[in-house]
This record gives structure tokens, sequence and C-alpha cells, in this order.
């Protein structure tokens, strides 16, 4: 066996006309270690503080030199070349480590401590803790896959301290942060060739980049400037203000065109706006024909025609399986090699609705067949545009053998497959939404949230409406759609009044609102509860600028749209570990409460000059505002004075305490919610 490690000091790139970031510490190399089959560690070099080779310790490593332009090598006793360090005048280091075939279960690994820094990045899971110093143990491998909900896996980690970790394509990435056995304290970059990755002829390949700045915010917006990229636009600006009703939540699969006449129906009666109505699942004569079932939708065209003479665009749901009893469209994609395949040869495997096959994107024919296709459905029935679901890379057969992924030691296997199939998607129209994502940021769509439950905290519940975001928006994805108010009613869970109004409050100030479950379905204080939502509903709308100014921002230089607080002070100690606010743009902050029968909150504000949006109290941060009072009629939000989010007044919103009914009522609410979710468990 041989290995060889690489590590280059590079210079790093700069926007220009910025100046350079000022290092305020040295760069912390962390520990590399190269181990074989059992355990045996083959070289390892711990880089500490120091972040030079000479200072260094080195296991395995031996002839260190160094030349006269700063470049310093050291060889193992084979002869190869092991190690490379050039020093420059900079603040980033990249690594490039090689074992080649013949090391069977031969793992490189690079740790860094997390010490008394809050980390941030990775992707989706569940639980969504943020920051991820929260994890006891999170280990896991880096590709897109329904389980934990990791729709998002993206390979960049950063700290308050303004320490950055990018993982280059084609590493067969693990990560593992706080595991008791593998990485206490740490924060651990893993290169393992084992499943989900398959073998590779080249040998195990590793490369990342480490970086110091100043800061978070540094870090955040140098990674954007240089590996993330930044959306090239934003979505549909009507989707942004009004409402996208599914009938997803409300009906499941059991939906027809009477249904979806009614559903439209019942939204203007109750006076929200005719805005998206989007029909999801169970409208296929199979899965995978894209040919409208005629027993449920028997003149789609003029389903269509009627809801847009009312005010709705229609979209429709779709995906990109094909179910094996839809035998014409499975043979024909079968029969032009469109299908992914296991190591094997084969195509079966399983998704939510049965036995399926999976187009393959990683092959152009395939997608130019799945984008034509899915053009005829929507011209031949008026479809305005489509929400795809799935993408993740563990709904294809084990080990999928794309082949159009050739063998080299810097392949992108299996998340190329995401990253295609995301692509393919994008083509269609501003209203197209994705769930998954793999390097696709500059992508000008919506990302939505997989499924949240119907249940408080962060275990996929309402907690975790506010940290998904927060972790989308710092892994470079600020164009969130957020999950359908009051989650999905899976397993028997049911959407209590009070979770369904905290919920919809959440999402105001979020990029957009989706309901599917309604307010009017709440048949006690059915009146209230539709009355707080079209409050909220038009508070969204009323600041519709607010947003399509933040996700402008967002495609001119990568801000957030929606930031973590730490954004307006990123040394502010309290700010960069809050996990239950979010600003809109860097001028409005949203303290939305989370907690199940609460009616006060504690709100954080960092620096600024800021305007209670309910009272018009002014108040200069950094403050507390101890148990602020938040009745379920009330958002606790507040705006900076004289911002884009200054609309004069309180922005229209009355007093939280306007009335002593209100507040009577809300607690009255509370209970009755309370009273229904016990019922429900019995």
């Amino acid at each position: 066996m041989t290995l060889w490690l690489v590590l280059l000091l590079a210079a790093a790139r700069m926007v220009p006309g910025s100046s350079s970031p000022s290092r305020t510490s040295p760069l912390n190399l962390g520990t590399f270690t190269i181990k074989d089959g059992t355990g045996n560690v083959l070289a390892q070099l711990d880089g500490g503080r120091r972040g030079m080779l000479g200072a260094a310790a080195a296991v395995g490593l031996t002839d260190c030199r160094r030349d006269g332009d700063g470049l310093q090598e050291c060889w193992a006793h084979e002869g190869h070349p092991v190690y490379k360090l050039r020093i420059t005048p900079d603040f980033c280091v990249t690594a490039t480590s090689t074992v080649k075939p013949g090391g069977d279960g031969v793992v490189s690994s690079s740790c860094q401590p997390l010490g008394d820094a809050q980390w941030y990045g990775g992707g989706e899971e569940i639980p969504q803790k943020w920051p991820l110093n929260k994890y006891n143990n999170l280990t896991h491998s880096m590709v897109t896959q329904e389980a934990a909900n990791r729709g998002i896996q993206d390979p960049f980690w950063f700290s308050s301290e303004g320490e950055m970790l990018f993982v280059h394509p084609g590493t067969p990435l693990f990560v593992s942060i706080n595991d008791p056995k593998k990485s206490p304290g740490q924060i651990c970059l893993i290169a393992e060739t084992k499943a989900p990755y398959r073998k590779r002829p080249t040998g195990l390949y590793m490369k990342y980049t480490r970086c110091k700045l100043n800061d978070a915010k540094e870090a955040y917006q140098y990674a954007v400037e240089n590996f993330l990229g930044k959306p090239t636009n934003y979505p549909d600006e009507t989707m942004i203000k009004h409402p996208v009703w599914s009938t997803w939540a409300r009906y499941k699969a059991a939906i027809d065109e009477t249904i979806v006449r009614e559903f439209a129906k019942e939204i203007k009666e109750y006076g929200f706006q005719a805005s998206q109505l989007e029909i999801d699942d169970n409208w296929e004569t199979c899965y995978g024909s894209k040919e409208v079932n005629k027993s449920r939708f028997p003149n789609m065209k003029q389903l269509t025609d009627d809801l847009r003479s009312q005010g709705f665009r229609v979209t429709i749901w779709t995906h990109p399986f094909i179910q094996l009893d839809c035998t014409d469209t499975l043979n024909e994609a079968n029969s032009k090699g469109y299908l992914v395949a296991d190591e094997s040869g084969k195509t079966a495997t399983k998704w939510w609705n049965g036995d399926a096959s999976i187009i393959d994107f990683t092959k152009s024919g395939a997608q130019e067949w799945f984008v034509n296709r899915h053009q005829k459905m929507m011209e031949e029935n008026g479809i305005d545009g489509f929400k795809f679901d799935a993408g993740e890379t563990s709904w294809m057969p084990q080990l999928p053998k794309l082949d159009m992924i050739p063998s080299a030691i810097d392949e992108d296997y299996p998340n190329l497959a995401t990253k295609k199939y995301v692509e393919t998607c994008a083509r269609f129209n501003s209203l197209t939404e994705v769930r998954s994502a793999y390097r696709t940021q500059e992508l000008p769509r919506f990302v939505r949230m997989i499924d949240k439950d119907s249940r408080w905290g962060d275990n996929n519940g309402l907690k975790s409406l506010v940290t998904t975001l927060l972790q989308m928006n710092t892994v470079g994805y600020p164009l969130v759609l957020p999950d359908m108010v009051g989650g999905n009613q899976y397993n028997g869970e049911v959407a209590t009044s009070e979770l369904f109004v905290r919920w919809l409050q959440a999402n105001t100030f979020m990029p957009a609102i989706q309901f599917s479950l309604v307010p009017w379905d709440y048949t006690q204080d059915k009146d209230t509860i539709v009355e707080i939502s079209k409050k909220f509903t038009k508070l969204h709308a009323d600041y519709t600028d607010v947003i399509v100014a933040a996700m402008k921002q967002a495609v001119a230089d990568g801000t957030p749209v929606n930031a973590p607080i730490w954004w307006l002070d990123p040394t502010d100690e309290a700010a960069i570990i809050e996990d239950s606010e979010f600003l809109l743009g860097e001028s409005l902050l949203s303290a939305p409460v989370l907690e199940e029968g609460a009616t006060t909150r504690d709100v954080y504000l960092p620096m600024g000059k800021w305007v209670d949006g309910n009272t018009c109290k002014k108040y200069a941060g950094p403050t507390t505002l101890k148990d602020y009072p938040a009745p379920l009629d009330t958002l606790p939000w507040f705006y900076i004075e004289g911002s884009i989010a200054d609309k004069g007044g309180c922005g229209g919103t009355p007093a939280p305490s306007s009335t002593a009914a209100l507040g009577t009522l809300s607690l009255s609410l509370i209970v009755a919610s309370a009273l229904v979710a016990l019922l429900a468990k019995h």
C-alpha cells in the first residue's frame, strides 16, 4: 500500500475591491490521521495552532525538508512524498491526501476541536439543533438521504471564531461531531470508501480547505464568494406574497376534481387570497406516467381554466419515480437506459408509495426525457408550475451504479445524482420548488423544508421550523420555502389551534407561507382562529417588499434572507447561541413563541435601534426583554428604526394587549388545544 499527503497553504481569493480579512489568531490545522483497516496509525500530523510543519508533531513522516520558497515536504519510509506545506502570508490552507489502491479499510480523518466557539453548517437533520455544539453525537455520511430529513448535505462548516471548513467534491465524506468514541469535543471530517460510497480503483481521496477569519460573518461571506456561490435570481413574487394552498396535509391522497374545487371555494369564502393552489399526490394514472387520472380529474384543463378565472395559479406535485405497475412508462425508460441500476444491474427500489424504479439524472438523455414529459403534461392541462419531491440518493437502488459518474480520484459519487436532479427541475419556471439540494446554491428556486411533524420542539416540530431556516440560510440556501403551517399530521398527530397559530406566526417573516391545514377547520373559536390567521397572512404580504429586498441582496452578495441574529454583531456572545429568533434581511427581527402553553417569552435584541412592531416602543440593543407579553394573537417582532422595515407606526399591527378580552380568549384557546391533543392520544 502506498500513501501520501499533500497539504498546501493556498493564497486566498478576495472579492474585487475588498480588503483582505486579517487573522486575529493563527490558523488551526487540527489533527490529520491515516489509519489502516485494523486501526493502526500509518501517518499522523498534529499542526496545532502553530500552523507550520516544522513545529508540528509527525508520526510515520520522516526526512522533512524545506526549500527557499517556503515549500516543505516530508517523506515516508517507502520514499513516496507524504506531506507538503507551502507557507504564504494568508489565512487558508488546502489539504489533499491519497491512499493508492490496495488500502482497503484505510481511513483518513481530520479533526478540529470545537473549543469555546459555536459551530454552524452541514445540512438538514432530525432533530435540527443549532448551533451544532448542542448535539451530543452527530455522525453520518454526507450524502443526501431520506433518513433524518437529510435532503440538504453540503460539506461546509464554520464557527463563531471565524474558522471555516470546506470539503471539495470527490471526498467519500463522513462527519462526526461530539461523538463520545470518535470525536469527543471535536468536529471530524472522515474519508472512507464504504457504503453509501463505492470502492475506488483510483484510491482513497480527501481534499478540504481550512480558513481562519475574524468571525462567523466574515467566514460565511468568504465561503460564499469562493466556495458556495449565491443564487442568480429569486422566485416568483406572487408566490412570495400570497399563500400556497396545498391539498396534501388536509386530504393526503384522497383528492379529485370535486375536492379541489371545494377547497378553492372555501379559500375564497373565508376571505383569503386566491393565489396558488397546489394539487398534490394522486392525480396520475400510475406514479410516473405523467398522465392525468380521468376517473379523478375528468377534465383537468377545464379545472385549471376555471381556477385561473378565480385568480388561482395551479401547480402540481411530481417526483422522479416510476411505479413498477406503470408498465408502459417503465418499459420506455428501461429501454432507453434511463433508470438507475445497482451494481448487479437491478433497477427496482422502494419509495414511500411502494415498489418503483427511479430516473438516472446523471444521464443527459434522461434529463431531456423527464423535462419533455413534464412540459407536455403542463401544456395539455394548463399547469402553471411544479412541486418536485424527493431527489435524495437513498431512494436509488443501493449501491447505485451511476456509470455517468466515471471512476476517478475526485469522483462526486453518489451526490452528483442529487445535483443533476435539482438542476433539471430548476429548468422550469420561477414557481418551481424542490426539497433536496447539493452544491446548488446558485439556482434561483425555492428549496422546501422536508415534511415537518405536527408537534412542538426541535425533533421535526415547530422549533425545528426556525432552526432549519437558520441551518439552510447558513449553508447558502436563502430561498427557503417553509413546510406547511401546522405540519403534516402524520401518524395520528393533531395540530391543535394553538400549534397552528404559533406555526403561522413563526412563518410570517419567512420567504413564503404554505397552507394545507386550514384555520376554518378549528370548529371551536373558528372565527377567532380565522381572523388571527388573516392578520398574520396580511402582515406577511405587507412586508413582501422587505422579503424581496432581502432576496435581491442574497443575489448580489449572498447575504442570508433570514440570517441568525448574530449577523448584526458577530461578536455578541448572547446572539451566537440564539436559536429561537431570526432576522429578515438586516432590518427586522422575529421572536416567535415556540413553547406549548406559553403566553410570554424573553426576547434578545442585538445591537441596533429597535422599534417594537406591536407597541411602537423603542429599545437600544443589545438588551433582553424579559417576559415579553405574547398571548395567542401576538407575535413578538421588531424593526430597525429608519430601515426599509420601518413603515411608520407599528407596521399596521395592534398592540399585543389592546383588550383584555383577547388575552382571555387566547388562554381559553390554549386550554382547548391542550384538551384536543389529550383526547387525540386516547
